[in-house]
């Protein structure tokens, strides 16, 4: 898979997870890992990337001890994913296609 589609469909993938409930690293691979195996040197990245483009916030609560940092979705994180649900329609009609083809050329 090209790796820009992938990274891009990782991001829609994590703020998915954030927009259902706040939530931490370990928590986010958890959530994901039905859909997609995704590491922690993937994950915090990505975060990262997030956070720079205003899509997440950070916050931090005491958990046993030590301090987890959560990610909230932001407006923009949220506006995102409205965008690419509108864009993977388009995807989707163009694989429909493909598909087509093929079969009507077995």
């Amino acid at each position: 898979m090209d790796i820009q589609l992938k990274r891009g469909l990782l991001e829609m993938g994590v703020l998915a997870a954030i927009k259902r409930k706040d939530s931490y690293g370990y928590q986010i691979i958890k959530d994901l890992r039905p859909y997609v195996t995704i590491s922690e040197s993937t994950l915090y990245p990505i975060l990262r990337r997030l956070e720079t483009a205003d899509c997440l916030t950070v916050y931090n609560i005491e958990h046993n001890g030590r301090l987890r940092k959560y990610y909230r979705i932001m407006p923009e994180g949220v506006q995102r994913l409205k965008k690419f649900e509108e864009e993977w329609k388009q995807v989707m009609a163009i694989y429909d296609f493909i598909r087509k083809e093929e079969q009507e050329d077995e």
